[in-house]
């Protein structure tokens, strides 16, 4: 038996046929992305192939890059390899990539989530023999509610603060998960206000997305400006000086990890809404059902348990390590 048409390697996801690896998280020739999140698009690869989407965001964070873009469905061969990107519902951009030869398709997911969130992409299942998949939220215990509830709950705890005279910050991760949050949030309420970190890169995903007005908070923004609005700020804000000028304020975090209570006391969160932009158990199951695939490899997260779990159903699971991070923002 000759050699799987994908291995994991010290440097990355590599396909020996096309010369070519996914994701790598070592400095390569050439790179297929993707999603535009530091820990699957790296600096250092000399040439990129990405969605087109995704370009922006990756010279934002990367700089000048050589860089191809294709469009979701559009193939290309690489040494008689077949590769093709499909919508993995992410983030704004994001992608499976689909590989195949000599009849057989392997799909490595990146990451993914199967509920469309009206900023990315719709996840679209892709057909094939071995299916990647990340188990970020690999658990039974996660179970994600419809985002229309999350954000119900969102707006209504923003418009009680208000009622209140206190300013409600909201951390969320600044890429996808931002502008996810901001994009459905009630400005009938109120002013939306962003950290530079999340205004930069909204600013980068404006023209390739109908987002709603926002301000960047800068050092001549007054208290009384902010007050009662809502803050948009990432994680690392937490616990800064820079949140100072939000006084009085309350604070909640829009995360898959706000399912534990006690992630939030951790983390001195006053309120968790769980929103994620990563699969939950039965978003896992579903993804895995709808690709027909009988090999899954299981990488960053509950990989073991989820692995485990798939071989007891009559998959060939299987775990392999990565260097993909399992945040989900905070």
């Amino acid at each position: 038996m000759g050699q799987p048409l994908l291995v994991f390697n010290d440097k990355g996801i590599y396909c020996a046929k096309a010369d070519v690896y996914l994701d790598p998280w070592k400095p390569v020739d050439k790179a297929i992305i993707s999603h535009g999140h530091a820990d699957h698009s790296r600096w250092g690869n000399k040439h990129y192939i990405m969605h087109h989407d995704t370009i922006p965001i990756a010279k934002h964070r990367l700089g000048d890059i050589h860089v191809s873009g294709v469009e979701y469905g559009e193939s290309f061969s690489v040494n008689g390899v077949k590769f093709s990107l499909h919508p993995a519902g992410h983030v704004i951009g994001s992608a499976m990539i689909r590989v195949e030869h000599q009849g057989e398709v392997w799909v490595f997911s990146g990451d993914y989530k199967t509920e469309a969130d009206g900023v990315s992409s719709a996840y679209e299942p892709v057909e094939c023999h071995t299916f990647i998949t990340e188990c970020t939220f690999g658990l039974p215990a996660f179970k994600w509610k419809p985002q229309d509830q999350v954000m119900q709950e969102i707006n209504e705890w923003w418009k009680k603060n208000r009622e209140d005279g206190r300013t409600s910050v909201l951390f969320a991760y600044a890429l996808g998960k931002a502008q996810r949050v901001m994009k459905q949030l009630d400005t009938s309420n109120g002013d939306i206000y962003t950290h530079g970190a999340i205004e930069n890169l909204t600013e980068v995903l404006r023209p390739m997305i109908d987002l709603p007005e926002t301000t960047r908070i800068t050092r001549d923004t007054k208290k009384n400006d902010i007050k009662g609005n809502i803050v948009i700020a990432p994680p690392s804000a937490h616990g800064t000086t820079w949140i100072r000028k939000m006084v009085p304020y309350v604070t909640a975090s829009a995360s898959g990890w706000m399912t534990f209570r006690g992630t939030r006391r951790r983390r001195a969160i006053d309120q968790g809404f769980v929103l994620s932009d990563h699969c939950d158990w039965d978003g896992l199951l579903y993804a895995i059902r709808e690709s027909r695939c009988e090999k899954v490899i299981c990488t960053h997260g509950y990989s073991d348990i989820f692995s485990r779990y798939l071989t007891e159903i009559g998959y060939d699971g299987r775990t392999a390590e990565t260097q993909y991070e399992t945040n989900d923002g905070i």
